[in-house]
């Protein structure tokens, strides 16, 4: 089965993301929007409850914190992803770091940019095009984390969340 691991933004910000999403975004249906900590990777049901373990202690090493959405970016020419850059944040790159050692299976297919993905799967005039118009937006807003989520993904490509572990020692 594939899992992931991701931090949801709060309801306003969703709602935002997703008026764009529902234009440009095909996987607007299948995931609300989210910040990927731990990119879909494959797993044994016998071996997530151990995965989750895992997760629930690096969930106490962190406090809740907040980040900043800052401005739309883009991955081009890598892909033509269009997103919502989160500014480099200590306490993301901490859950990244710790979900990406040995105890964890997949490996990533890039380097960690924390982001909110708006549009993906876009012709290159398209995303030209969108990319163009959508840099003008004005972008800046603070949120709040304070718990992340191992989602799994269902027989039809939709992700729902497994388990929630909240941030802090007394979580």
């Amino acid at each position: 089965m594939k899992y992931g691991v991701v931090i949801f933004p709060s309801k306003p910000l969703q709602d935002k993301v997703n008026g764009y999403r529902k234009r440009y975004d095909p996987h607007y249906a299948l995931i609300t929007p989210h910040i990927t900590l731990k990119s879909p990777f494959d797993a044994e049901d016998q071996d997530i409850q151990q995965l989750a373990e895992k997760l629930r202690r690096i969930a106490a090493l962190h406090q809740p914190f907040t980040y900043h959405v800052s401005k739309v970016k883009s991955f081009e020419p890598v892909n033509n992803v269009i997103y919502f850059k989160v500014d480099p944040n200590s306490t993301l790159d901490s859950l990244y770091k710790e979900m990406h050692t040995e105890d964890f299976p997949g490996k990533e297919p890039y380097a960690f940019v924390p982001h909110i993905t708006i549009g993906q799967q876009l012709s290159n005039d398209e995303h030209s095009d969108v990319y163009g118009s959508l840099q003008m937006e004005s972008i800046d807003l603070t949120e709040k984390a304070d718990r992340f989520h191992l989602l799994y993904q269902l027989d039809n490509g939709s992700w729902t969340v497994y388990e929630t572990f909240l941030l802090g020692k007394d979580a």
